[in-house]
């Protein structure tokens, strides 16, 4: 691989661009993942399989944003060497929100696929403490994934450096990428389109239109996009710089136009923290329908014992 390409457009751009994209994504997503919590946490408190399940993306969203503003500072500033076992933690913290929400997306859809195309294994397979469960093994897996592995990108050294930039060869060996290309993006992504795939049809073969058929649909679209949308580009982004690093790809020119491809694709997938707000909106919905239901079943009860026990 040539090693006189020079970068300097690509890295003055993105200067200024990563700020453009992530304040706004930033406090959007600050915003709406609080707002969800407060709103499941608070207002619904009914800790059903959907509730936990969201309730563990918002936190997955909100560990995702964290380390946002000293990417935007480490983005325009050195830092000096003393700093690399904080910039570790921060780029630790930042993968395990990427892809932590990945597995609760793909979690989510897989418990939606239970319940709707096998109702008589939800019985058994289907509960809030099975929720739970799930969403604490899912974090112990991407903790104990993510730390060791993201600590090795970044060699020692006595000189200031750009924190999220830049990793070693390490970070780019085929074992590391290969594992995140396929256990991290490739492998939940097949098993959520297969389950939304399912779900739809099956929604679709037994003729209810009712609102909650109506809403699970929603509810399924919004995960696809939440998930496809962000981390599709971002991941054939990081193919196309292991192309590059393994000697590949050699011409300067696609090696800058990948360079600059794969930031803004990084910076773009971080758009998940704010696409996850369709799920809680339409999961809120659901809830909310589910109590309304519920009431309305009692009320109709009482009304019929009632009335039969004036005859």
């Amino acid at each position: 691989m040539t090693s006189n390409c020079s970068f300097e457009g690509v890295d003055n751009l993105m200067r200024y661009l990563e700020l453009v994209i992530y304040m706004p994504i930033f406090l959007l997503g600050l915003i709406l993942n609080v707002a969800a919590l407060l709103v499941f946490c608070v207002i619904l408190r009914k800790w059903t399989e959907s509730t936990i399940y969201m309730t563990s993306l918002a936190l997955m969203d909100l560990l995702l944003l964290f380390p946002l503003p000293f990417k935007m500072h480490a983005t325009n500033h050195l830092w000096p060497a003393n700093l690399q076992p904080l910039c570790s933690v921060l780029e630790s913290l930042y993968f395990v929100g990427i892809y932590g929400s990945i597995y609760i997306i793909m979690c989510i859809s897989v418990d939606r696929w239970v319940a709707i195309c096998h109702p008589f294994k939800a019985k058994q397979l289907r509960s809030p403490k099975a929720a739970l469960g799930t969403c604490l093994g899912v974090w112990v897996l991407v903790l104990a994934t993510i730390f060791p592995t993201t600590y090795r990108f970044r060699q020692a050294q006595q000189m200031d450096f750009h924190c999220f930039h830049r990793f070693s060869e390490k970070g780019w060996s085929p074992p590391v990428i290969i594992s995140l290309l396929m256990f991290g993006f490739l492998g939940p992504a097949l098993v959520l389109v297969y389950c939304s795939a399912q779900t739809i049809w099956a929604l679709q073969q037994s003729g209810q239109r009712s609102p909650m058929s109506r809403a699970c649909v929603k509810i399924i679209y919004s995960s696809l996009s939440a998930f496809l949308l962000p981390f599709t580009p971002s991941h054939l982004g990081i193919l196309l710089q292991f192309l590059v690093h393994r000697g590949m790809i050699q011409d300067c020119g696609s090696r800058a136009g990948i360079s600059l491809f794969i930031q803004i694709a990084m910076c773009l997938s971080n758009i998940t923290c704010c696409l996850d707000a369709l799920c809680y909106y339409f999961i809120a919905h659901e809830v909310r329908s589910t109590k309304h239901t519920f009431r309305m079943s009692m009320t109709s009860q009482r009304r019929a014992t009632f009335s039969s026990s004036e005859v």
